[in-house]
């Protein structure tokens, strides 16, 4: 028995993925002369939005794992971007704050944000980008247990 041709552009799971590699090179384009990934920019912007969070705290809120997490936090933190303090509270615990310099960087990098996030919506109209959103925020919240490391933000 012969199986139907199947178009792999006509999956979502193969579409969220093609936009994500878009989303993320139209980001590198845009903030190239700061030498940040969406990634690195995610966790300057939350530490920014919670100063003296831990680093299993920030994993959940940019979904990530707690080890992708601390290697991302190890060169942030080489690069004199984040530091890390002992809680005094838990001496086990170290909470992350940026360094002035990481402040620098970052508010270099919000409009070079922004204009990558008005690039990757640029094809769709004002109220399509906004119907985009609803539905995308939508598919992640209703499936968010089924993803390997769920984020915590909007708790």
């Amino acid at each position: 028995m012969t199986q139907a041709a199947i178009h792999i552009d006509q999956i979502p799971g193969y579409a969220i993925r093609r936009l994500q590699q878009i989303a993320v090179g139209i980001f590198h384009q845009e903030a190239q002369e700061l030498g940040m990934t969406p990634v690195q920019y995610a966790v300057l912007q939350t530490v920014h939005n919670h100063p003296g969070t831990d680093q299993r705290t920030l994993a959940g809120l940019v979904a990530l794992d707690t080890s992708n997490t601390a290697s991302v936090v190890d060169r942030l933190e080489a690069r004199g971007l984040i530091t890390r303090q002992v809680s005094p509270q838990d001496r086990r615990v170290r909470l992350l704050a940026l360094t002035p310099a990481g402040e620098d960087l970052l508010q270099a990098a919000i409009p070079c944000m922004q204009r990558a996030q008005q690039r990757i919506l640029e094809p769709l109209s004002q109220t399509d980008q906004i119907e985009f959103m609803r539905l995308l925020n939508l598919l992640v919240s209703e499936s968010k247990d089924f993803s390997r490391v769920p984020s915590d933000l909007g708790k």
